[in-house]
């Protein structure tokens, strides 16, 4: 059973790869893994053309054979028969539907009549699984990151490197270097697809093109591996479906690695999830599928160990890992040390091979191309970590950023820590130039004056530099006043009007009972009515929601008038 399996996933791939690029302009949201799904078990079931569905396929493969084999169905309830209809929708759209197939018309009312039953059956089906019951009963995958989330949320501050560093690493990843090759053998419009499968004469060639061994006759290892890499070259775009049953290398793929330090760090997160390729592959399905994971469960622990873990520590947990979370994990665990020597072979040499492990003298360090990969990774699943710029590659915007979510004290200190790498005065005009960036962020404006403020007559010159900075200009000569700097303009009303109206746009973010308070900071009723009077002239970006706010908020009658008045002139003005 195993071996149709194989082949007839292989048979779907390149239809399925198709499907997902239709899917991206058609049918976005489609879960394409539910759609591999049910192409799978509709040709293993009901019909060796993949392109023939009868209305009596939908009843057979979704209500009989889905149930079988879905391995989340509080999603499959939702998404399954939308992903269907997208699926039917799309062999309608590109001519594939094949003579003997229902109509379309009739096979999308079939699937709306029994779309009920096949929601009830993922429904009654993730009751019995206990879907439903208290996370402490759920059962976790090898790989799954939850049942680390405590322990990750509480690691210190993780340090990331610039992207020069690291899209310079992912340039020299052996692995995207593969998948190149890989694409440049392939050429254009092969003849690969649902009827054409590669010889065995051209596995060989494509193994040779990559550097790998040819395939012993009874060890897949080096298809296995051909095939990973071919995956990855579909996950970077660098192989792409040409019709029905070819396949042709992406124009770019040749021009890899690419000049732009954004392209290459964008092609390498692309290929990011192809860690799972680095899982062992077991003749038994069930024993592959317990072993599911292992490459991110090996990733994680190295993070947890703050980026380096020895070898024989993790190889022990991880085992251990296994056979707690499937009941055939140390019989899985026992046939990958068979196939491999060690299970963890074929995940360690995924890993050195995209550039994220390196292993010396029996320690597994995590690179920082790694480091990033696996921060990403864990933000995937929602999961909070401390992770910020080193400071040597902090900027002055990441620091004012970063700092506006930290306790007074750590900011305080990457503050500090930052300056030590920079003279006064540099740091001055790096931090305004950062304030400056978007003038509707009063958050960062406030933080930045308030630094530059503490520098003194080293921050002069910047000061000078501000004042043509429209939203910095109240700043500025504020700040230069109290240095008693001559010869610069003294602060207008207007400047101090544009200070209360930064201070009210943060306040206004923190919630109804703050920006109410910062309003009864500038005084009582009258002193705001008065202001309100005037302060529309101010061309501020956030003028006209604090009036709005006002006009909701304020417990005063007569300073919600006021601040309607107010809110008609800006806009008249505007």
């Amino acid at each position: 059973m195993t071996d149709r399996i194989e082949a007839a996933a292989a048979e779907l791939r390149p239809l399925l790869q198709e499907f997902i690029l239709w899917a991206r302009e058609n049918a976005p949201g489609s879960d394409s893994g539910l759609v591999g799904a049910v192409a799978l078990w509709h040709r293993l079931s009901t019909s060796d053309d993949v392109g023939r569905w009868r209305t009596s396929d939908l009843r057979t493969v979704l209500l009989e054979r889905m149930p079988e084999a879905v391995e989340d169905p509080e999603a499959a309830a939702e998404g399954l028969v939308p992903a269907v209809r997208s699926y039917l929708a799309f062999l309608s759209d590109t001519g594939r539907l094949s003579a003997g197939s229902s109509p379309i018309k009739d096979l999308l009312t079939e699937l709306d009549e029994i779309e009920d039953d096949v929601v009830e059956a993922m429904e009654d089906l993730a009751d019995e699984d206990g879907y439903g019951d208290d996370e402490e009963e759920d059962v976790e995958g090898l790989g799954d990151f939850e049942p680390l989330a405590e322990e990750l949320s509480a690691l210190p501050t993780i340090r990331l490197r610039p992207d020069a560093e690291l899209a310079e690493a992912a340039r020299k990843t052996v692995l995207i270097g593969k998948a190149r090759d890989l694409a440049v053998w392939v050429g254009s419009e092969r003849p690969v697809g649902e009827e054409t499968l590669l010889t065995d004469a051209e596995v060989a060639e494509a193994l040779a093109a990559l550097g790998f061994p040819a395939p012993d006759a009874g060890d897949g290892r080096s298809a296995d591996a051909l095939w990973n890499v071919w995956n990855l070259a579909i996950d970077l775009d660098f192989l792409q479906p040409e019709g029905e049953d070819t396949v042709s290398a992406a124009p770019d793929a040749v021009e890899w690695p690419f000049e732009e330090d954004d392209d290459v760090l964008d092609a390498w997160l692309a290929g990011l999830n192809s860690v799972d390729y680095g899982d062992p592959e077991l003749e038994d399905e069930d024993a592959t599928i317990a072993l599911s994971g292992l490459t991110r469960a090996l990733l994680v622990r190295v993070l947890l160990a703050t980026g380096s873990a020895p070898l024989d520590r993790l190889r022990s947990e991880l085992a251990e890992a296994a056979a707690s979370c499937d009941d055939l994990g140390a019989e899985a665990w026992a046939a990958a040390t068979d196939r491999y020597g060690d299970p963890l072979n074929p995940v360690l040499d995924w890993l050195v091979g995209y550039g994220m492990v390196e292993v010396e003298h029996g320690q597994v360090r995590l690179t920082p191309l790694g480091m990033e990969g696996v921060v990403h990774l864990v933000d995937e699943a929602d999961i909070e970590l401390d992770a910020r710029p080193a400071i040597d590659a902090m900027t002055a915007l990441d620091l004012l950023s970063f700092s506006a979510e930290l306790s007074e004290e750590e900011a305080d200190a990457e503050f500090a820590a930052w300056m030590e790498l920079r003279d006064p005065g540099r740091a001055a005009g790096e931090l305004l130039e950062a304030a400056a960036a978007d003038e509707a962020d009063a958050l960062v404006r406030v933080q930045a004056a308030s630094v530059v403020g503490a520098l003194g007559e080293a921050a002069v010159p910047a000061w000078r530099q501000a004042l043509d900075e429209p939203s910095l200009h109240p700043y500025a000569a504020t700040h230069l006043a109290q240095l008693g700097v001559e010869d610069v303009p003294a602060p207008t009303q207007a400047d101090t009007h544009w200070l209360v109206l930064d201070m009210l746009t943060i306040s206004a973010g923190l919630g109804r009972a703050e920006f109410v308070g910062s309003l009864d900071d500038i005084g009582p009723a009258s002193m705001l009515v008065g202001l309100l009077d005037v302060i529309w002239k101010v061309r501020h970006p956030h003028l006209e929601e604090l009036l709005e706010m006002i006009t909701k908020a304020h417990p005063d009658t007569q300073v919600r008038k006021a601040a309607k008045r107010a809110l008609f002139k800006a806009r008249s003005a505007r």
